[in-house]
């Protein structure tokens, strides 16, 4: 039993309004916050709960305050200023951002809870859509070992695992791992793909043979059809997968690295969001890859 802790939710996108619901449903006193409040009313008709005009109205008696929203602005913009949570939370309120942003974002909210005498963790999570939907997310967190175990039962109500990785920012970095890891699976699935139906062959028995063995991922299992098949109108948007990986490539300049794959993938999203396909799946990167006339010996 969680004996109703008070939880504020801001944020009721693809992603903080299933994971809000899960919340309700498992028991937790739940106050959302969104910005387009049509959003918010939804919500409440859909989970029960109860909504509030601003952040800081709905963190002003939470005990917990969940944050999914776009990125570094958009975060700045829900905790701070005078409607701001930071500005009407109590003292020892737990505020767990769940957006992916910079690791930077991460560490200067952590101080500013600090001085708020609030607590703090960086928590992005990974599973997408489907994953919130279905409360399997992978959650990466970064913050005090305490902060990260008081946060626990929630996670449990719309995670399938979570991981305290370091201090403050550390969940960023770790999701920033995990976008560019995504980035080269992808490219490589999409050429992989195209090459498959070039040279004839049944993508599903390809996909099938391929599951079993050193070629399986997740993006394997759940993005060969659909790419194959055309379909792009669901899942990750580029838009999102840009700034993803713009956050990842500053932040691999500053410890001195290059990530060629990460920077090629991430210019060939740039071309796409340029042919308008800015919302569109990030498995579109298939369409860049077009068959070439061959000229006969």
């Amino acid at each position: 039993m969680n004996d109703r802790v008070k939880i504020a939710f801001i944020g009721l996108g693809v992603m903080g309004y299933p994971m809000a619901g899960h919340l309700q449903r498992h028991g937790f006193d739940v106050c959302v916050y969104n910005r387009t409040s049509a959003k918010a009313e939804s919500w409440v008709a859909e989970y029960g709960g109860r909504s509030e005009a601003t952040p800081g109205q709905a963190a002003a008696n939470a005990q917990i305050v969940l944050v999914c929203v776009g990125n570094d602005d958009d975060v700045r913009s829900v905790l701070q200023g005078d409607d701001g949570v930071l500005a009407h939370a109590q003292p020892e309120t737990l505020i767990v951002d769940h957006t992916t942003t910079s690791a930077a974002l991460a560490r200067d909210l952590d101080a500013l809870c600090r001085q708020g005498h609030m607590h703090f963790l960086d928590a992005p999570v990974s599973g997408g859509q489907a994953g919130a939907e279905k409360g399997q997310l992978s959650i990466m967190c970064g913050g005090e070992a305490a902060d990260f175990d008081r946060a626990i039962p929630c996670f449990e109500a719309y995670g399938k695992q979570w991981r305290l990785l370091g201090p403050s920012g550390s969940g960023q970095l770790c999701k920033m791992v995990n976008q560019v890891c995504i980035a080269g699976i992808l490219e490589g699935l999409a050429e992989g793909v195209r090459f498959a139906q070039q040279a004839g062959l049944d993508i599903a028995e390809v996909q099938q043979v391929l599951a079993g063995g050193a070629a399986q991922s997740w993006q394997l299992e759940n993005r060969a059809l659909t790419m194959a098949e055309g379909k792009f109108d669901f899942g990750f948007a580029i838009d999102w997968m840009r700034k993803d990986l713009d956050y990842a490539l500053a932040e691999a300049r500053r410890l001195g690295l290059t990530l060629p794959v990460a920077e090629q993938v991430n210019g060939f999203y740039r071309e796409l969001q340029q042919e308008g396909m800015n919302r569109c799946d990030t498995s579109v990167l298939i369409h860049r890859i077009q068959p070439q006339k061959v000229e006969p010996d």
